[in-house]
């Protein structure tokens, strides 16, 4: 039997979550370790001086659900040490309550968690809902993260490639399709608002308005979104520019 691996950034207790544990649970059995509360934007942080701690939330045949204190990546790192029987065939990431695409994969936790699996050499995939609201709906992705799921577990992925995910929010008879796409280029402005403290100061809330910045491309993951299809953005690990480290050897590098 498959064992499979989750986390995400929302915590344990997020619906999107307990909807992928749903979907895959028939596939393998299943070990959650999450975060105890809402870590998003942590991306690959983990904890190096604060001390971790693990509390079991649910056992049933086939299903575990752990928590703990620390990241996202602490979560996936506490589970393979620490929780797993073995070896998991596959980690997975979410079901994230929000976009993942573009550069937002750069901040996900949901992401940092199969970045963490794809450097360990297990096949990893995290799932994403455009939808930022915590009663989201999350069924109509469930044939989709189905096969997307099965497909990885027979086959696996190319080492060093974990795939990024990302959902449109559309009854699954709308999508359009599946379409594999590299990152959409973008950027996040007015990312800061100034508030008036009510006891003298200023605080300052994150905030932002996101900028697609290759509106007219229509291979990228922003595309696919916008224009109602699941997107699958193949994402490295090795972040080399390979296409460039000529021009830069012949700039920088000196004889030995």
């Amino acid at each position: 039997m498959p064992l499979i691996l989750i986390s995400n950034d929302d915590g344990y207790q997020a619906k999107g979550l307990r909807s992928l544990v749903d979907m895959v649970r028939h596939l393998g059995d299943v070990v959650v370790c999450a975060p105890d509360g809402p870590r998003s934007g942590y991306a690959c942080a983990f904890s190096a001086t604060t001390p971790l701690t693990l509390t079991q939330r649910h056992s049933e045949e086939g299903v575990e659900v752990w928590s703990c204190n620390g990241t996202p990546v602490d979560c996936v790192k506490m589970a393979l040490d620490n929780l797993l029987p073995r070896r998991p065939d596959v980690i997975l990431g979410g079901i994230n309550h929000g976009d993942n695409a573009s550069v937002n994969a750069h901040y996900s936790g949901t992401m940092g968690v199969v970045i963490e699996g794809c450097m360990k050499y297990i096949p990893s995939v995290a799932y994403s809902l455009c939808d930022y609201h915590e009663d989201a709906d999350f069924e109509p992705l469930r044939p989709y993260v189905d096969r997307f799921t099965r497909q990885v577990l027979q086959q696996g992925l190319p080492q060093g490639v974990c795939l990024n995910v990302n959902f449109p929010v559309l009854g699954e008879k709308d999508y359009h399709g599946v379409r594999v796409c590299r990152m959409s280029p973008g950027t996040w402005y007015n990312e800061t608002t100034r508030c008036e403290h009510p006891r003298g100061g200023h605080y300052y809330w994150m905030v932002g308005s996101f900028r697609n910045d290759a509106p007219e491309a229509t291979d990228t993951d922003r595309w696919a979104l916008d224009h109602g299809y699941v997107a699958i953005t193949p994402t490295r690990i090795d972040v080399t520019a390979t296409e460039h480290l000529q021009q830069i050897m012949e700039r920088f590098q000196t004889p030995i």
